[in-house]
């Protein structure tokens, strides 16, 4: 696993390398600022673990489950980024969305990583009201094909 590199002047939400006047070697900069973006751009995740994937491949990405062990140690609920064959981190920030490709189900950050439940069908009651009860069937049926409730 390489080091992290540590830039002197960085973006505020995700450390995007900053580049200065007269520097040198400004492709590594460039490059670790393209790396970062290309992890969080429309950013899917092919599912989460504990242990890092045994042949990962370039431009993967996957939540690091609690209790990470191996090159993830220490690093629970940051999302690996394959890249170049290394592993980047990026810290998540409250807001921050990912589509879970192995659920198929987006998931959002607010302090922890959440997602939605599977919510019931409507069933039981004394008084059916079928045209309510059909409205809610519909309306769970569209926020599963939305990816906000997980599939059956």
């Amino acid at each position: 696993m390489s080091d992290p590199v540590v830039f002197e002047s960085a973006s505020p939400r995700f450390a995007l390398p900053l580049l200065y006047s007269g520097q040198a070697q400004k492709e590594t900069f460039v490059n670790e600022a393209f790396a970062t973006a290309d992890a969080l751009l429309h950013c899917s995740i092919e599912g989460e673990t504990a242990t890092p994937p045994a042949s990962p491949e370039d431009g993967q990405n996957w939540l690091v489950a609690a209790g990470a062990s191996g090159e993830w140690e220490g690093l629970d609920q940051t999302l690996a980024c394959r890249q170049a064959g290394n592993w980047l981190f990026v810290t998540p920030r409250d807001g921050m969305r990912v589509f879970d490709i192995s659920s198929g189900q987006e998931r959002l950050y607010f302090g922890s990583w959440k997602k939605a439940s599977l919510v019931a069908e409507p069933a039981g009651g004394t008084t059916v009201d079928v045209e309510a009860r059909a409205a809610l069937s519909e309306l769970i049926v569209a926020l599963r094909a939305a990816g906000i409730f997980p599939p059956v």
